[in-house]
């Protein structure tokens, strides 16, 4: 039983290790300017923030790089934030995003544009093309006869591990 925790841990310790990696690391240090999210698609709306200008300062945005033009950021708990919307005329490409503080602190950070999709703003229709459940296809009766192996796999595993650990014959 012990050992089946073990593993059990293991698996979990490492599934979260790799969801952390997975994870886009912020634009900026906590200093600097916080672009998020940190990627988007022309039309989106970008917020930032930044706690170089001090608890209630006051500071202006820039995103003219990308087309956007200046923006007010407001002061609140610590930091000051803002937003702006990527114009839709956006070239893919990452552009510098700047904030200047009232004490002439200057401040930036990255934002990534991505390229938009073909009808930007209509969902998609039929099957998606996402590289999940390739060899079983779209059909659902596969795909949970495929889970229903991999539990019966994962108890028996389990089991025998527990008669292992316990001494018992197979």
């Amino acid at each position: 039983m012990r050992t089946a925790r073990l593993l059990t841990a293991s698996f979990l310790a490492a599934a979260v290790t790799g969801l952390a990696a997975a994870a886009p690391a912020p634009a900026a240090g906590p200093d600097g300017l916080q672009v998020s999210p940190f990627s988007a698609a022309p039309g989106a709306t970008v917020t930032v923030h930044t706690a170089a200008c001090g608890a209630g300062g006051m500071a202006t945005g820039d995103a003219s790089t990308v087309g956007a033009g200046r923006f007010a950021l407001a002061p609140g708990a610590g930091r000051q934030t803002g937003r702006f919307t990527v114009p839709r005329t956006a070239q893919p490409g990452t552009y510098e995003i700047v904030a200047t503080c009232q004490d002439r602190t200057r401040v930036s950070g990255d934002l990534a544009v991505m390229q938009a999709a073909a009808g930007y703003g209509a969902p998609p229709k039929g099957h998606v093309a996402t590289g999940v459940g390739g060899a079983l296809g779209p059909d659902p009766v596969r795909t949970a006869g495929g889970i229903a192996a991999l539990g019966v796999a994962a108890a028996g595993g389990t089991w025998l591990l527990h008669r292992r650990v316990r001494g018992d014959a197979l």
